[in-house]
């Protein structure tokens, strides 16, 4: 399999779900800004839409939207329990944190990054982001992880948006059980593993 990526960004959720599963997978590094990828090709041609990550099965699939690919990845060691089994209870529960993760939390933080973005709106943006996150905070009382005691793929994924808290001028700090999930999760070796990679581990330490 390749995993297309942009370090950093969003494609950095199943890239360390992929090394705590310990699926070999083959990374692609892609320029977002000019849709070129590392040694060469039009990424274009690979997601239409231009944006990580897209995973590449061996068949030559295309499977893209990053809680579309940590699912995939999960289920093929459904032993390691980073996704409960599908048709229970507690996967719909999973699909519920990756669906809010996806457009209540990564979509506020969206247009932060954009140096066309009017300053009003940016503001928005974080009063949003401030709601969300004071919901989440609560969400964590007495647990490691958003599913509990057990870390799953939806946990991959609010790691990666929390990380662009600084970047975007989000003090942490308010949140202080987000911040601890946000140590926690910075801590697991095989996500070292994947910020080392990417380049990232100074800039999310």
């Amino acid at each position: 399999m390749k995993l297309f990526y942009a370090p950093g960004a969003c494609s950095l959720s199943p890239h360390i779900v992929s090394r705590e599963l310990g699926l070999p997978i083959e990374l692609k590094k892609v320029n977002t800004k000019d849709k070129t990828m590392e040694g060469g090709g039009d990424y274009w041609k690979v997601n239409g839409r231009g944006y990580v990550p897209a995973l590449e099965l061996d068949n030559g699939q295309i499977l893209t939207e990053g809680p579309a690919i940590v699912q995939y990845l999960a289920d093929q060691k459904p032993e390691a329990g980073l996704a409960p089994k599908a048709g229970t209870w507690e996967r719909y529960r999973l699909q519920e944190w990756l669906n809010f993760l996806t457009s209540e939390v990564h979509k506020q933080f969206s247009p932060l990054f954009k140096p066309n973005t009017p300053e009003d709106y940016k503001k928005i943006c974080k009063e949003n982001l401030a709601t969300r996150f004071d919901w989440l905070d609560k969400q964590l009382a007495g647990k490691d992880y958003l599913m509990g005691q057990q870390f799953t793929v939806a946990d991959a994924y609010l790691f990666v948006l929390l990380n662009w808290t600084k970047p975007t001028g989000v003090d942490l700090a308010r949140w202080p059980k987000l911040a601890a999930f946000h140590a926690r999760v910075g801590a697991r070796p095989k996500v070292q593993e994947a910020l080392r990679t990417e380049g990232l581990l100074k800039q999310a330490a």
